[in-house]
């Protein structure tokens, strides 16, 4: 396996949800936006939830409305009801994972965050499934370590990031939020880097796995980005485009 220190997600910035606009007209999670990032050269982030079968579709809330301006619920949807969301109302629309998957095709590296809160298991295995299929250079990443445990067990060979934050103003249980900030069950999840919070660092937690990879998310600024790639050894943004 690559030295990780020697891959993208050291050496690529990553255009967070694409490298979207939503005054211009390109939505984040699109495949408008996953076409401006590679025509940038830069790597992608972005978002996996799935749909009512299981199915993962690139989509980060768990409400429709942001983005759609419909109600309901992105776990509620079919498959063939995607065609009827539409995305900031451009033409842009909910994709799949596995279309989004074709669409890049190897062109730029992908970072691939997997929103699932509760015990992993079969949408995982169809994240898998799609993952050995595909050529082109991916990292999973996920707020909760048991996801990461999974492909650890499954699949050692993708590269694991261990999300964190410190969560402040979000609706999680005390414990919840002291486990993933300080970083608790990295013995059981064993990432190969760290994702963090922007605005969480430096700190102490971070440090204490130094040896591993560290990125910055959602860096928004120029100045926001130089303070922290002090800390840090690459940021994922939007927003602006770092000068590096």
């Amino acid at each position: 396996m690559k030295d990780i220190f020697e891959s993208f997600i050291v050496d690529t910035l990553i255009a967070h949800r694409g490298l979207h606009n939503k005054d211009k007209g390109v939505p984040e999670n699109s495949l408008l936006a996953f076409k401006k990032a590679i025509e940038k050269g830069y790597a992608i982030e972005l978002d996996v939830q799935p749909l009512e079968d299981g199915t993962p579709v690139v989509f980060h809330d768990s409400k429709l409305a942001r983005m759609t301006g419909q109600d309901g619920y992105i776990n509620n949807l079919k498959i063939e009801d995607l065609i009827n969301y539409k995305l900031l109302g451009t033409d842009e629309l909910i994709t799949t994972l596995e279309d989004v998957l074709k669409f890049i095709d190897g062109r730029t590296p992908i970072l691939i965050e997997i929103k699932n809160y509760s015990r992993p298991g079969d949408f995982e295995k169809k994240i898998l499934k799609l993952l050995k299929e595909y050529k082109g250079k991916t990292a999973i990443v996920s707020f909760n370590p048991y996801v990461l445990c999974w492909f650890k067990q499954k699949a050692p060979n993708i590269w694991r990031g261990q999300n964190a934050s410190f969560f402040k103003g979000h609706k999680l249980s005390f414990i919840k939020k002291l486990i993933i900030k300080r970083l608790m069950l990295t013995y059981i999840a064993s990432p190969n880097f760290i994702s963090y919070d922007a605005t969480n660092l430096p700190n102490k937690y971070t440090k204490k796995l130094s040896h591993l990879p560290l990125i910055a998310w959602t860096v928004k600024s120029e100045e926001e980005y130089l303070r922290v790639i002090k800390h840090c050894d690459n940021v994922i943004f939007e927003g602006f485009e770092p000068k590096n």
